[in-house]
């Protein structure tokens, strides 16, 4: 299994929410299709065909909690992981 694998089971899992790093939830993204731009320090994340716009900012080197649950729910709403991801 692969980093980004792993990353997306822990994200799916949602038992370890506070412990995923921020660089790697914004790398999963792009990975995901969706696209970052910057405004101001929040990074800011759109996809295609989703009405949901994601505004993201660190607590340290980590995500913060609730929108690792954010990043989740979109994931499960829009079947994002792929069939052989879930």
């Amino acid at each position: 299994m692969g980093s980004r694998a792993k990353l997306l089971a822990r994200i799916l899992r949602g038992t370890s929410d506070a412990s995923i790093p921020f660089d790697q939830l914004r790398a999963l993204l792009r990975e995901l299709g969706f696209d970052e731009r910057i405004r101001g320090s929040h990074p800011i994340f759109t996809k295609s065909g989703l009405a949901e716009i994601l505004n993201l900012q660190p607590k340290g080197p980590k995500a913060k909690e609730y929108q690792v649950c954010q990043v989740r729910t979109l994931i499960l709403r829009y079947r994002l992981a792929g069939d052989d991801d879930e």
